[in-house]
Protein backbone atom coordinates (compact mmCIF):
# COMPACT_ATOMS: atom_id res chain seq x y z
CA UNK A 1 0.00 0.00 0.00
CA UNK A 2 2.84 2.87 1.02
CA UNK A 3 4.60 1.54 -2.46
CA UNK A 4 1.63 2.61 -3.92
CA UNK A 5 1.56 5.84 -2.35
CA UNK A 6 5.07 6.42 -3.13
CA UNK A 7 4.55 6.05 -6.97
CA UNK A 8 2.48 8.26 -7.38
CA UNK A 9 4.40 11.05 -6.10
CA UNK A 10 6.45 13.38 -8.52
CA UNK A 11 9.73 12.13 -9.32
CA UNK A 12 10.95 15.39 -9.97
CA UNK A 13 11.91 15.94 -6.13
CA UNK A 14 14.25 12.52 -5.95
CA UNK A 15 16.70 14.14 -8.94
CA UNK A 16 17.35 16.99 -6.57
CA UNK A 17 17.77 14.15 -3.59
CA UNK A 18 19.85 12.25 -5.45
CA UNK A 19 22.09 15.47 -6.57
CA UNK A 20 22.07 16.24 -2.93
CA UNK A 21 23.26 12.71 -1.82
CA UNK A 22 25.86 12.11 -4.27
CA UNK A 23 28.07 14.79 -2.99
CA UNK A 24 28.18 12.91 0.23
CA UNK A 25 29.20 9.31 -1.39
CA UNK A 26 32.55 7.74 -1.00
CA UNK A 27 34.45 6.01 -3.09
CA UNK A 28 33.20 2.50 -1.88
CA UNK A 29 29.36 3.25 -2.56
CA UNK A 30 30.10 5.27 -5.94
CA UNK A 31 31.44 2.22 -7.12
CA UNK A 32 28.75 -0.69 -5.63
CA UNK A 33 26.12 2.17 -7.54
CA UNK A 34 28.26 2.05 -11.06
CA UNK A 35 29.79 -1.55 -10.92
CA UNK A 36 27.95 -4.59 -10.64
CA UNK A 37 25.96 -5.52 -7.11
CA UNK A 38 27.04 -9.33 -7.33
CA UNK A 39 27.81 -9.43 -3.95
CA UNK A 40 24.74 -8.05 -2.60
CA UNK A 41 22.50 -11.08 -2.26
CA UNK A 42 20.00 -12.94 -5.02
CA UNK A 43 17.92 -10.23 -5.09
CA UNK A 44 20.23 -8.22 -6.85
CA UNK A 45 19.60 -11.07 -9.59
CA UNK A 46 15.98 -9.32 -10.35
CA UNK A 47 14.45 -6.66 -11.56
CA UNK A 48 15.81 -3.75 -9.61
CA UNK A 49 12.77 -1.45 -7.87
CA UNK A 50 13.61 2.20 -6.90
CA UNK A 51 12.11 4.37 -4.12
CA UNK A 52 10.75 7.76 -5.28
CA UNK A 53 12.43 8.97 -1.85
CA UNK A 54 15.63 8.04 -2.73
CA UNK A 55 17.36 7.68 -5.78
CA UNK A 56 17.92 4.46 -7.53
CA UNK A 57 21.70 4.42 -7.43
CA UNK A 58 22.17 4.05 -4.11
CA UNK A 59 19.61 1.58 -3.05
CA UNK A 60 22.05 -0.95 -3.16
CA UNK A 61 19.71 -3.67 -5.23
CA UNK A 62 17.54 -4.01 -2.50
CA UNK A 63 13.99 -2.22 -1.78
CA UNK A 64 14.65 -0.39 1.43
CA UNK A 65 11.07 -0.35 2.15
CA UNK A 66 10.90 -4.11 2.81
CA UNK A 67 11.21 -5.02 7.02
CA UNK A 68 13.97 -7.35 7.89
CA UNK A 69 11.69 -9.80 8.93
CA UNK A 70 10.71 -10.63 5.19
CA UNK A 71 14.58 -11.36 4.20
CA UNK A 72 16.84 -14.00 4.61
CA UNK A 73 19.88 -13.35 6.99
CA UNK A 74 21.94 -13.43 4.25
CA UNK A 75 20.55 -10.31 2.93
CA UNK A 76 20.10 -8.78 5.81
CA UNK A 77 22.90 -6.46 6.01
CA UNK A 78 22.25 -5.55 2.17
CA UNK A 79 18.92 -4.33 3.42
CA UNK A 80 20.48 -2.18 6.29
CA UNK A 81 22.95 -0.59 3.83
CA UNK A 82 19.89 0.01 1.71
CA UNK A 83 18.04 1.08 4.37
CA UNK A 84 20.82 3.86 5.94
CA UNK A 85 21.48 5.40 2.51
CA UNK A 86 18.03 5.41 1.80
CA UNK A 87 18.35 8.08 5.10
CA UNK A 88 20.70 9.99 2.87
CA UNK A 89 18.39 12.25 2.08
CA UNK A 90 17.97 15.67 3.81
CA UNK A 91 14.56 17.70 4.02
CA UNK A 92 13.51 21.23 5.06
CA UNK A 93 11.84 20.86 8.60
CA UNK A 94 11.78 24.51 9.30
CA UNK A 95 8.49 23.89 7.08
CA UNK A 96 6.22 21.29 8.59
CA UNK A 97 4.00 21.08 5.38
CA UNK A 98 6.38 20.18 3.24
CA UNK A 99 7.48 16.64 2.17
CA UNK A 100 5.68 15.25 4.89
CA UNK A 101 4.78 11.39 3.18
CA UNK A 102 8.73 11.53 2.34
CA UNK A 103 9.39 12.74 6.10
CA UNK A 104 7.40 10.02 7.46
CA UNK A 105 8.70 7.26 5.39
CA UNK A 106 12.57 8.10 6.37
CA UNK A 107 11.21 8.42 10.31
CA UNK A 108 9.93 4.90 10.00
CA UNK A 109 13.36 3.73 8.48
CA UNK A 110 15.29 5.37 10.98
CA UNK A 111 13.35 3.82 13.34
CA UNK A 112 13.75 0.04 12.56
CA UNK A 113 17.37 0.82 12.07
CA UNK A 114 17.50 1.76 15.60
CA UNK A 115 15.75 -1.57 16.48
CA UNK A 116 17.93 -3.96 14.31
CA UNK A 117 21.09 -2.40 15.51
CA UNK A 118 19.77 -2.50 19.44
CA UNK A 119 18.76 -6.35 18.46
CA UNK A 120 22.76 -7.27 17.62
CA UNK A 121 21.33 -9.97 15.45
CA UNK A 122 24.65 -9.56 13.36
CA UNK A 123 27.65 -8.35 12.78
CA UNK A 124 28.29 -5.33 10.88
CA UNK A 125 30.10 -5.25 7.57
CA UNK A 126 33.08 -2.39 6.37
CA UNK A 127 30.14 -1.53 4.02
CA UNK A 128 27.85 -1.26 6.47
CA UNK A 129 29.94 0.58 8.90
CA UNK A 130 30.94 3.06 5.85
CA UNK A 131 27.11 3.92 5.52
CA UNK A 132 25.85 4.34 8.32
CA UNK A 133 29.47 6.76 8.94
CA UNK A 134 28.32 8.49 5.72
CA UNK A 135 24.35 8.92 6.85
CA UNK A 136 25.40 10.35 10.12
CA UNK A 137 27.89 12.99 9.02
CA UNK A 138 24.81 13.94 6.11
CA UNK A 139 22.27 14.25 9.08
CA UNK A 140 23.92 15.58 12.02
CA UNK A 141 26.97 17.50 10.93
CA UNK A 142 26.07 20.90 9.50
CA UNK A 143 27.16 24.66 9.85
CA UNK A 144 24.75 26.02 13.08
CA UNK A 145 22.98 28.78 11.95
CA UNK A 146 24.19 32.18 12.92
CA UNK A 147 21.55 32.87 15.80
CA UNK A 148 22.78 29.69 17.61
CA UNK A 149 26.05 31.41 18.04
CA UNK A 150 24.89 34.18 20.73
CA UNK A 151 25.93 35.85 23.29
CA UNK A 152 23.83 33.65 25.35
CA UNK A 153 26.79 31.54 27.51
CA UNK A 154 29.42 34.49 27.73
CA UNK A 155 26.91 36.48 29.95
CA UNK A 156 25.98 33.99 32.49
CA UNK A 157 23.18 34.51 34.40
CA UNK A 158 22.59 37.52 32.93
CA UNK A 159 20.43 35.61 30.06
CA UNK A 160 18.07 33.38 32.52
CA UNK A 161 15.23 34.94 30.20
CA UNK A 162 16.93 34.00 27.07
CA UNK A 163 15.31 31.01 26.33
CA UNK A 164 17.36 28.78 23.55
CA UNK A 165 17.37 28.30 19.86
CA UNK A 166 15.43 24.89 19.58
CA UNK A 167 16.44 23.05 15.85
CA UNK A 168 12.96 22.14 14.13
CA UNK A 169 14.29 19.13 12.87
CA UNK A 170 15.32 17.68 16.61
CA UNK A 171 12.70 15.01 16.49
CA UNK A 172 14.12 13.86 13.66
CA UNK A 173 17.65 14.48 15.10
CA UNK A 174 17.16 12.72 18.06
CA UNK A 175 16.59 9.32 16.05
CA UNK A 176 19.63 9.82 14.31
CA UNK A 177 21.41 10.14 17.17
CA UNK A 178 19.81 7.34 19.03
CA UNK A 179 20.81 5.51 16.10
CA UNK A 180 24.53 6.30 16.49
CA UNK A 181 24.82 6.02 19.99
CA UNK A 182 23.52 2.26 19.91
CA UNK A 183 25.27 1.77 16.71
CA UNK A 184 28.56 2.64 18.72
CA UNK A 185 27.45 0.86 21.64
CA UNK A 186 26.79 -2.34 19.84
CA UNK A 187 28.82 -5.36 20.29
CA UNK A 188 28.57 -6.09 16.87
CA UNK A 189 30.63 -3.52 15.72
CA UNK A 190 34.40 -3.66 15.34
CA UNK A 191 36.40 -1.22 17.13
CA UNK A 192 39.34 -1.86 14.41
CA UNK A 193 37.23 -1.34 11.38
CA UNK A 194 34.82 1.20 12.60
CA UNK A 195 37.79 3.48 14.00
CA UNK A 196 38.46 4.08 10.05
CA UNK A 197 35.34 5.94 9.75
CA UNK A 198 34.71 7.21 13.08
CA UNK A 199 38.09 9.10 12.43
CA UNK A 200 39.82 12.28 13.51
CA UNK A 201 37.36 14.54 11.60
CA UNK A 202 34.31 12.54 12.39
CA UNK A 203 35.09 12.90 15.95
CA UNK A 204 36.02 16.76 14.96
CA UNK A 205 32.50 17.73 13.21
CA UNK A 206 30.99 16.23 16.46
CA UNK A 207 32.99 18.21 19.05
CA UNK A 208 31.79 21.27 16.71
CA UNK A 209 27.97 20.91 17.55
CA UNK A 210 28.62 21.12 21.11
CA UNK A 211 27.89 24.67 20.38
CA UNK A 212 24.46 24.37 19.77
CA UNK A 213 21.52 25.70 22.04
CA UNK A 214 19.87 22.81 21.93
CA UNK A 215 20.57 21.38 25.83
CA UNK A 216 18.74 18.07 24.12
CA UNK A 217 21.29 17.93 21.41
CA UNK A 218 24.33 18.32 23.74
CA UNK A 219 22.91 15.79 25.67
CA UNK A 220 23.48 13.01 23.43
CA UNK A 221 26.56 14.29 22.13
CA UNK A 222 28.19 14.19 25.55
CA UNK A 223 26.54 10.46 25.37
CA UNK A 224 28.24 9.18 22.20
CA UNK A 225 31.49 11.31 23.11
CA UNK A 226 31.73 9.32 26.28
CA UNK A 227 31.03 5.85 24.90
CA UNK A 228 33.55 6.84 21.27
CA UNK A 229 36.30 7.52 24.07
CA UNK A 230 35.84 4.32 25.81
CA UNK A 231 35.11 2.19 22.31
CA UNK A 232 37.89 3.66 20.24
CA UNK A 233 41.23 3.69 22.58
CA UNK A 234 43.30 4.67 19.72
CA UNK A 235 41.35 8.48 19.57
CA UNK A 236 41.79 8.70 23.52
CA UNK A 237 44.85 11.15 23.01
CA UNK A 238 43.31 13.22 20.41
CA UNK A 239 40.10 13.67 21.97
CA UNK A 240 41.84 14.58 24.70
CA UNK A 241 43.37 17.39 22.89
CA UNK A 242 40.81 18.53 20.68
CA UNK A 243 38.79 19.61 24.10
CA UNK A 244 42.06 21.14 25.25
CA UNK A 245 41.67 23.16 22.67
CA UNK A 246 38.04 24.16 22.80
CA UNK A 247 38.68 25.06 26.18
CA UNK A 248 41.82 27.17 25.44
CA UNK A 249 39.84 29.02 22.57
CA UNK A 250 37.33 29.52 25.23
CA UNK A 251 38.92 30.94 28.02
CA UNK A 252 41.54 32.97 25.50
CA UNK A 253 39.71 34.22 22.86
CA UNK A 254 36.15 33.95 22.78
CA UNK A 255 34.53 33.20 26.08
CA UNK A 256 31.81 32.15 24.17
CA UNK A 257 30.72 28.51 23.70
CA UNK A 258 27.33 26.69 24.52
CA UNK A 259 28.61 22.93 25.54
CA UNK A 260 31.58 23.82 27.78
CA UNK A 261 29.63 22.30 30.78
CA UNK A 262 28.98 19.53 28.82
CA UNK A 263 32.56 18.99 28.27
CA UNK A 264 33.58 19.41 31.70
CA UNK A 265 31.26 16.55 32.49
CA UNK A 266 32.73 14.36 29.71
CA UNK A 267 36.36 15.16 31.04
CA UNK A 268 35.36 14.78 34.55
CA UNK A 269 34.83 10.60 33.81
CA UNK A 270 37.85 10.88 31.83
CA UNK A 271 39.68 12.35 34.66
CA UNK A 272 38.52 9.33 37.12
CA UNK A 273 39.88 7.16 35.35
CA UNK A 274 43.46 8.30 35.06
CA UNK A 275 46.13 6.14 36.18
CA UNK A 276 48.67 6.79 39.05
CA UNK A 277 50.96 8.59 38.72
CA UNK A 278 49.43 11.21 37.09
CA UNK A 279 51.12 11.86 33.77
CA UNK A 280 52.52 15.57 33.18
CA UNK A 281 50.45 15.87 30.34
CA UNK A 282 47.01 15.54 33.08
CA UNK A 283 49.23 17.80 35.40
CA UNK A 284 49.67 20.55 32.55
CA UNK A 285 45.85 19.93 31.47
CA UNK A 286 44.99 21.00 35.01
CA UNK A 287 47.16 24.23 35.51
CA UNK A 288 46.89 25.67 31.94
CA UNK A 289 42.73 24.58 31.14
CA UNK A 290 40.95 23.89 34.60
CA UNK A 291 42.26 26.75 36.60
CA UNK A 292 42.20 29.23 34.15
CA UNK A 293 38.76 28.22 33.46
CA UNK A 294 37.42 30.02 36.44
CA UNK A 295 38.20 33.72 35.10
CA UNK A 296 35.65 33.95 32.21
CA UNK A 297 32.54 36.09 33.55
CA UNK A 298 29.79 33.11 32.47
CA UNK A 299 31.95 30.14 35.38
CA UNK A 300 28.87 29.80 36.71
CA UNK A 301 27.47 28.17 33.88
CA UNK A 302 29.62 25.30 34.43
CA UNK A 303 30.82 25.65 37.67
CA UNK A 304 29.90 22.88 39.22
CA UNK A 305 31.19 20.90 36.28
CA UNK A 306 34.43 22.06 36.39
CA UNK A 307 34.88 22.36 40.71
CA UNK A 308 34.11 18.04 40.06
CA UNK A 309 37.26 18.09 37.59
CA UNK A 310 39.50 20.12 40.18
CA UNK A 311 38.60 17.75 43.21
CA UNK A 312 38.72 15.09 40.90
CA UNK A 313 42.64 15.58 40.31
CA UNK A 314 43.12 16.34 44.15
CA UNK A 315 41.65 13.59 44.97
CA UNK A 316 44.11 11.57 42.69
CA UNK A 317 47.24 13.49 43.57
CA UNK A 318 46.64 15.46 47.31
CA UNK A 319 49.86 17.43 45.97
CA UNK A 320 48.06 18.86 43.52
CA UNK A 321 45.90 21.00 46.41
CA UNK A 322 47.84 23.62 46.80
CA UNK A 323 48.67 25.07 43.04
CA UNK A 324 44.86 24.99 42.85
CA UNK A 325 44.54 27.25 45.36
CA UNK A 326 46.91 29.45 44.44
CA UNK A 327 45.53 29.22 41.24
CA UNK A 328 42.33 30.38 42.32
CA UNK A 329 43.53 32.88 44.63
CA UNK A 330 44.80 34.24 40.98
CA UNK A 331 41.73 34.70 39.35
CA UNK A 332 39.72 35.47 42.76
CA UNK A 333 36.50 38.23 41.65
CA UNK A 334 37.01 41.25 42.76
CA UNK A 335 33.92 42.59 42.01
CA UNK A 336 31.89 39.98 41.55
CA UNK A 337 30.03 38.96 44.53
CA UNK A 338 28.42 35.65 43.26
CA UNK A 339 31.48 34.17 41.56
CA UNK A 340 33.02 35.02 45.18
CA UNK A 341 30.41 32.76 46.62
CA UNK A 342 31.04 29.51 44.11
CA UNK A 343 34.54 30.08 44.70
CA UNK A 344 34.30 29.95 48.52
CA UNK A 345 32.49 27.02 48.32
CA UNK A 346 34.65 25.06 46.17
CA UNK A 347 37.53 26.16 48.62
CA UNK A 348 35.72 24.33 51.29
CA UNK A 349 36.26 21.42 49.50
CA UNK A 350 39.35 21.56 48.25
CA UNK A 351 39.85 22.11 52.12
CA UNK A 352 38.43 19.00 53.20
CA UNK A 353 41.23 17.38 50.96
CA UNK A 354 44.26 19.10 52.04
CA UNK A 355 46.90 17.75 53.61
CA UNK A 356 48.61 19.64 56.81
CA UNK A 357 51.73 20.08 54.58
CA UNK A 358 49.95 21.35 51.61
CA UNK A 359 47.62 23.25 53.70
CA UNK A 360 51.05 25.09 55.55
CA UNK A 361 51.86 26.31 51.50
CA UNK A 362 49.19 28.56 51.04
CA UNK A 363 47.88 29.59 54.32
CA UNK A 364 49.03 32.89 54.44
CA UNK A 365 47.51 34.26 51.17
CA UNK A 366 44.22 32.25 51.70
CA UNK A 367 43.31 33.12 55.04
CA UNK A 368 44.16 36.88 53.77
CA UNK A 369 41.65 36.61 51.04
CA UNK A 370 39.12 35.09 53.58
CA UNK A 371 39.67 37.88 55.51
CA UNK A 372 38.86 40.28 52.55
CA UNK A 373 35.63 38.26 51.95
CA UNK A 374 34.43 38.54 55.54
CA UNK A 375 34.70 42.45 55.40
CA UNK A 376 32.77 42.40 52.21
CA UNK A 377 29.91 44.64 52.49
CA UNK A 378 28.06 41.58 50.12
CA UNK A 379 26.31 40.08 53.39
CA UNK A 380 26.24 36.22 51.10
CA UNK A 381 30.04 36.52 51.00
CA UNK A 382 30.60 36.98 53.96
CA UNK A 383 28.77 34.87 55.69
CA UNK A 384 30.09 32.32 53.38
CA UNK A 385 33.51 33.12 54.15
CA UNK A 386 32.43 32.53 57.83
CA UNK A 387 30.51 29.07 57.77
CA UNK A 388 34.14 27.60 56.84
CA UNK A 389 33.92 27.82 60.54
CA UNK A 390 31.16 25.61 60.50
CA UNK A 391 33.34 22.18 58.92
CA UNK A 392 35.46 20.45 61.52
CA UNK A 393 37.92 19.37 58.92
CA UNK A 394 38.89 23.06 58.75
CA UNK A 395 38.56 24.14 61.81
CA UNK A 396 40.95 21.29 62.90
CA UNK A 397 43.87 22.87 60.21
CA UNK A 398 43.54 26.31 61.49
CA UNK A 399 43.66 25.07 65.02
CA UNK A 400 46.76 23.27 64.74
CA UNK A 401 47.98 26.70 63.01
CA UNK A 402 46.05 28.78 64.72
CA UNK A 403 49.50 31.23 65.78
CA UNK A 404 49.99 32.07 62.04
CA UNK A 405 46.16 32.31 61.12
CA UNK A 406 44.63 34.01 63.83
CA UNK A 407 47.06 37.18 63.66
CA UNK A 408 45.93 37.37 59.97
CA UNK A 409 42.16 37.02 60.80
CA UNK A 410 41.96 38.76 63.95
CA UNK A 411 41.62 42.49 62.54
CA UNK A 412 38.77 41.12 60.02
CA UNK A 413 36.81 39.65 62.89
CA UNK A 414 37.07 42.65 65.35
CA UNK A 415 35.50 44.81 62.39
CA UNK A 416 33.03 42.89 61.74
CA UNK A 417 32.28 42.59 65.27
CA UNK A 418 31.88 46.23 65.69
CA UNK A 419 30.79 47.89 62.23
CA UNK A 420 29.25 45.37 59.63
CA UNK A 421 25.54 46.09 59.20
CA UNK A 422 24.35 42.61 58.73
CA UNK A 423 23.14 41.19 61.74
CA UNK A 424 23.64 37.42 60.97
CA UNK A 425 27.40 38.46 59.74
CA UNK A 426 28.12 40.36 62.78
CA UNK A 427 26.29 37.64 65.07
CA UNK A 428 28.76 34.77 63.17
CA UNK A 429 31.64 36.77 63.74
CA UNK A 430 31.13 37.00 67.44
CA UNK A 431 31.00 33.58 67.62
CA UNK A 432 34.03 32.95 65.43
CA UNK A 433 36.03 35.58 67.58
CA UNK A 434 34.41 33.77 70.87
CA UNK A 435 35.64 29.82 69.76
CA UNK A 436 39.39 31.46 69.36
CA UNK A 437 39.18 32.98 72.73
CA UNK A 438 38.45 29.62 73.83
CA UNK A 439 41.26 27.61 71.74
CA UNK A 440 44.10 30.16 72.83
CA UNK A 441 42.79 32.85 75.23
CA UNK A 442 46.53 34.31 75.70
CA UNK A 443 47.17 34.10 71.06
CA UNK A 444 43.45 35.96 71.79
CA UNK A 445 44.70 38.65 73.99
CA UNK A 446 47.95 39.18 72.31
CA UNK A 447 46.25 39.66 68.66
CA UNK A 448 44.47 42.31 70.77
CA UNK A 449 46.92 43.67 71.70
CA UNK A 450 48.68 44.11 68.89
CA UNK A 451 45.55 45.42 66.68
CA UNK A 452 45.12 48.00 69.50
CA UNK A 453 48.65 48.83 69.08
CA UNK A 454 48.22 48.93 64.91
CA UNK A 455 45.56 51.23 64.96
CA UNK A 456 47.19 53.77 67.20
CA UNK A 457 49.91 53.83 65.17
CA UNK A 458 47.61 54.20 61.77
CA UNK A 459 46.20 57.35 64.28
CA UNK A 460 49.60 58.40 64.43
CA UNK A 461 50.41 58.69 60.96
CA UNK A 462 47.42 60.20 59.59
CA UNK A 463 47.65 62.83 62.45
CA UNK A 464 50.98 63.84 61.35
CA UNK A 465 50.04 63.24 57.51
CA UNK A 466 47.14 66.35 57.90
CA UNK A 467 49.99 68.48 60.21
CA UNK A 468 52.41 67.93 57.28
CA UNK A 469 49.53 69.39 54.69
CA UNK A 470 48.75 71.96 56.75
CA UNK A 471 51.88 73.20 57.17
CA UNK A 472 52.22 72.82 53.31
CA UNK A 473 49.27 75.11 53.31
CA UNK A 474 50.19 77.72 55.59
CA UNK A 475 53.94 77.99 53.57
CA UNK A 476 51.90 78.57 50.42
CA UNK A 477 49.86 81.30 51.59
CA UNK A 478 52.97 83.42 52.87
CA UNK A 479 54.39 83.39 49.44
CA UNK A 480 53.72 85.82 46.80
CA UNK A 481 52.28 84.32 44.07
CA UNK A 482 54.01 85.37 40.43
CA UNK A 483 52.84 84.85 37.08
CA UNK A 484 53.92 81.00 36.79
CA UNK A 485 53.83 80.24 40.38
CA UNK A 486 51.38 77.15 41.27
CA UNK A 487 48.20 78.14 42.99
CA UNK A 488 47.01 76.06 46.19
CA UNK A 489 43.10 76.12 45.50
CA UNK A 490 41.35 75.02 48.64
CA UNK A 491 37.54 74.09 48.54
CA UNK A 492 35.11 76.88 49.08
CA UNK A 493 31.58 76.76 49.45
CA UNK A 494 29.63 79.17 47.29
CA UNK A 495 25.31 79.77 46.68
CA UNK A 496 24.27 81.04 44.12
CA UNK A 497 21.08 82.92 43.51
CA UNK A 498 19.46 81.68 40.77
Amino acid sequence: MLRQILSKLPRKSSKTDSAECARHESPITQQRSNGSTAGLGKSSSGPKRTSVVFPASVVAGIEPLVPFKDVPNAEKMNLFVSKVSLCCVTFDFSDPSKNTLEKDVKRQTLLELVDFVASGSMRFSEPAILAMCRMCAVNLFRVLPPYYRSNSSSAGENDDNDDPMFDPAWPHLQIVYDLLLRFINSTCLDAKVAKKYIDHSFILRLLDLFDTEDPRERDCLKTILHRSYGKFMVHRPFIRKSLSNIFYRFVFETEKHNGIAELLEIFGSIISGFALPLKEEHKIFLWRVLIPLHKPKSVGVYFQQLSYCVIQFIEKEPRLASVVIKGILKYWPITNSQKEVMFLGELEEILEAISMMEFQKVMVPLFWRIGCCINSFHFQVAERALFLWNNDQIVNLIAHNRLVILPIIFPALEKNAHNHWNPGVLNLSLNIRRMFSEMDDALYLDCLDQLKEDEEKLTLLAEQRKEAWQRLEYAASLKPMTENTAVLVTPLTTSIAC
